[in-house]
């Protein structure tokens, strides 16, 4: 698993799926992410995906940990452009 490239290609799709929230900030659940056909197949760990990229600073969201179902309507905020 290359890492680096997981995430870049999260930010690909985050940019995809995503859309402008009324307050300005760039963001998509994560229960679209999950959802996503494309997402299915593209991440054979999506949630450690998105940690990495939170560490990177490059996204953000509420939790430590998203999980199907409890979270799927949190949204997960793109830092960078």
């Amino acid at each position: 698993m290359n890492t680096a490239a997981d995430v870049s290609l999260l930010m690909e799709e985050i940019k995809r799926l995503g859309k402008t929230e009324p307050d300005g900030r760039f963001c998509v659940t994560f229960g679209t992410l999950f959802a996503d056909e494309r997402c299915v197949q593209m991440f054979e760990a999506l949630v450690g995906t998105l940690r990495a990229a939170k560490k990177q600073h490059l996204i953000d969201f509420p939790h430590e940990m998203l999980f199907q179902g409890v979270h799927d309507d949190v949204l997960i905020e793109r830092l960078q452009s």
